[in-house]
């Protein structure tokens, strides 16, 4: 049991013929099974393939052709949304966009889009690693070879805030049901609420981890759901506790703006709601054994 992707995901590559989008679809067929990844698409170049992957002028084209439910996007920031928006008129089930830098102004013409059509899609992303569901399906930039199959979810807006708690879950032996990163900007799809409400219905999902960083209030959001919905255990971590206010830290979307989104903030607020934290990121893995 996963959520968002299993074994039978079938993954159209938006980007797959530039250098970043044939690496990662290379490493991804290599993870799981290569006949996950079903077409390509690039207008430019429909008609031929890579590596025996068909590429098609359009997301339309290569979803009646291949039965395909779910996209992954490595068209750089100029093109991106555009390409969002085609996966989701599309109407694919699930939308992953590992682009980073797109300006801010073009996803809330996604966004503003996507409510218009009443999408049904699920949008992860954008500037994210995807998701794992360790052993079965990869999408996007995780290192497979840190993860382990389990039964503990990751939900994160850092990606290599990701990966470290992944490594320390496999190094003391807990694996994970999927491991998801959410992306770090201002303006995106999936939240922290969301995945944690996929989590608490999974039925092979025990605990989760919950990885925040400082900026806006998703975060609180999610705790506060938690408190009153969540059936497992949770355990926290926000990055920032020492960003200055007003500077911008990393990815777009962590800046504190008049002493709100601050990292001492999100601790009180996730261990009001009964979320345990850690200030330190070395000891994530320890705290969510702690609470098995």
């Amino acid at each position: 049991m996963s959520i968002l992707v299993n074994s039978s995901t079938r993954v159209i590559t938006q980007g797959m013929t530039g250098k970043t989008g044939a690496f990662h679809t290379r490493a991804c067929r290599a993870y799981a099974n290569p006949d996950n990844f079903v077409a390509g698409v690039n207008p430019r170049k429909a008609g031929t393939d890579m590596d025996g992957i068909p590429i098609y002028g359009t997301v339309a084209e290569a979803k009646a052709a291949t039965g395909a439910n779910a996209s992954v996007i490595y068209v750089p920031p100029a093109g991106a949304a555009a390409a969002i928006l085609e996966a989701v008129e599309a109407e694919l089930d699930l939308v992953v966009c590992i682009t980073e830098g797109i300006p801010v102004l073009d996803m809330l013409r996604v966004k503003s889009r996507m409510r218009e059509l009443g999408s049904k899609t699920l949008l992860l992303g954008p500037n994210c690693p995807g998701l794992i569901t360790p052993e079965e399906m990869k999408i996007g930039i995780m290192p497979g070879h840190i993860c382990r199959k389990g039964r503990i979810g990751v939900v994160s807006r850092s990606g290599t805030l990701t990966y470290e708690a992944v490594a320390q879950l496999t190094d003391l032996g807990l694996g994970q049901s999927t491991a998801v990163g959410i992306g770090g900007d201002p303006v995106n799809g999936l939240k922290h609420v969301d995945v944690l409400k996929l989590f608490n219905e999974d039925p092979e999902t025990d605990a989760v981890v919950m990885i925040g960083e400082i900026g806006g209030s998703d975060e609180e959001i999610a705790a506060q759901w938690a408190r009153d919905n969540m059936t497992k255990p949770v355990v926290g971590f926000i990055a920032g506790v020492t960003a200055p206010v007003g500077k911008r830290m990393g990815h777009a979307g962590a800046i504190i703006d008049a002493g709100r989104g601050t990292a001492e903030e999100k601790i009180r607020v996730l261990n009001d709601c009964g979320i345990r934290t850690t200030r330190d990121p070395s000891e994530i893995g320890k705290l969510l054994a702690s609470v098995l």
